[in-house]
């Protein structure tokens, strides 16, 4: 689907983007993320969020990745999970570095807003860090900040985050 922003293109990921996925997440976590958690804790994360064993699964458990790409080449990507009750969470919402503030995040945010109303969905949530700057991003899109939670993904290792929420009207 093309985009308000005619240079992004947007589409659903397939087996054989996982590669770019990767790619991407290799860039974007150190810029993201390199003042706020310790680099020992990036890697940890992204060798536990990224391998291509959970991404599959994740794929095949029918998680939505989508990517965003500029003349033909990926640029950022976004997960989306469905759960319970008309409820989604926005699971991985990344642009590389050098791509960010060209609209490719916005772009990608919209089609997964869009992808949930078309589903019938009601409330899209994420996590994000709460000293991470992309709060000002979601809440500028209508997100709120429903709440702080510090979540344990092992090996003594906590993501201190917002629990944003968007409610959707269907």
């Amino acid at each position: 689907m093309k985009t308000p922003q005619s240079a992004i293109e947007i589409r659903k990921a397939v087996h054989a983007d996982i590669p770019s996925i990767q790619d991407i997440a290799e860039v974007t976590w150190p810029v993201a993320y390199g003042t706020i958690i310790t680099p020992k804790q990036i890697r940890y994360m992204l060798d536990n969020r990224y391998n291509n064993d959970v991404i599959e699964k994740e794929m095949f458990l029918g998680d939505t990745y989508l990517m965003a790409e500029m003349e033909g080449v990926a640029i950022g990507y976004a997960c989306v999970k469905a759960r319970e009750n008309g409820v989604y969470k926005l699971d991985k919402l990344y642009v590389n570095p050098d791509k960010q503030k060209t609209g490719a995040g916005k772009a990608l945010l919209q089609a997964v807003i869009k992808l949930i109303i078309d589903s019938r969905g009601r409330e899209l949530i994420l996590q994000v860090n709460r000293k991470n700057p992309a709060v000002g991003f979601y809440t500028k899109m209508g997100f709120v900040i429903a709440r702080e939670e510090d979540f344990s993904i092992g090996n003594g290792y906590y993501m201190k985050d917002y629990v944003m929420s968007l409610l959707l009207n269907n």
